[in-house]
């Protein structure tokens, strides 16, 4: 008997050597394994040659990572990319439509970063592509030189929308602490969306779907880094793993009451 909830994880796909390859950071695994308390399986990047509907049916939840890569602007009606963009046809191809379904079949759902971009797009939103370039917003982005500690240190405020899940999940707090390490971010909401949270130069920085049946949070930021040593990002990755087991306890139940008497 399955006694943890099983979480898909996305990938990349990518190239080792000169081999096409699939990657999930281990950061997010560990996260939903110690932090979520279930197993974690890594989905490839292979679009339409794996059915959404065979993935939903085995898992009791998903996580969308982050990505070095950004979605590409074809799938919001963007302008063309800048050159050198790092894009993922693959990423799109599998973790667009497999999100969208995921939510609209009840599964739960927490999208991180490049994820919380995914999210915002399959519910009709559109992208900055560079945030530091649009009159009004700071600059988000990391700086490459610093060691990881200090990338994926706390760098601005967020205000929490009262009310709202992540204001919950963060013990009615106002504002919370985050790092900041992106340079895409959201510039028109998707419909069935729910601001979660802005930073101070109003960018939105979490969202929620309104009529989501299950757990379903979209975060820009990096909560899986470290997530034990802070309350917030604990109490993140707490929720969607209790999700993730309230869906396999249900699919459990429901296989037991649908099963022949000869089997029980």
């Amino acid at each position: 008997m399955q006694t943890k909830p099983l979480v898909g994880v996305t990938a990349d796909r990518t190239t080792i050597g000169a081999h096409p390859s699939h990657v999930t950071g281990e950061k997010y695994l560990t996260a939903v394994v110690n932090g979520a308390h279930a197993l974690a399986v890594m989905l490839p990047a292979l679009g339409c040659r794996q059915r959404t509907a065979d993935i939903l049916a085995a898992v009791d939840g998903l996580l969308f990572t982050g990505s070095y890569s950004n979605v590409e602007p074809h799938r919001y009606n963007g302008p063309p990319s800048a050159p050198g963009t790092l894009h993922d046809a693959a990423r799109d191809a599998t973790t667009l439509p497999l999100l969208r379904a995921a939510i609209d079949a009840g599964v739960p759902v927490l999208a991180i970063c490049r994820g919380f971009q995914e999210m915002n797009v399959v519910f009709g939103g559109t992208l900055h592509q560079s945030v530091h370039a649009v009159q009004g917003y700071d600059d988000h982005r990391e700086n490459g030189d610093d060691g990881l500690d200090v990338q994926y240190g706390p760098s601005h405020p967020l205000r929490l929308a009262p009310d709202g899940l992540l204001a919950r999940l963060a013990s009615g707090a106002q504002t919370v602490r985050v790092n900041s390490l992106h340079a895409q971010g959201i510039e028109r909401l998707g419909d069935r969306l729910r601001i979660e949270a802005r930073a101070p130069d109003g960018l939105i920085e979490a969202i929620s779907v309104d009529d989501a049946r299950a757990f379903a949070l979209g975060v820009q930021w990096h909560p899986e880094w470290k997530f034990a040593a802070d309350p917030l990002s604990t109490a993140i990755f707490r929720a969607f793993g209790d999700a993730c087991r309230e869906r396999m306890q249900n699919r459990a139940h429901a296989g037991a009451t649908d099963a022949p008497l000869a089997n029980r």
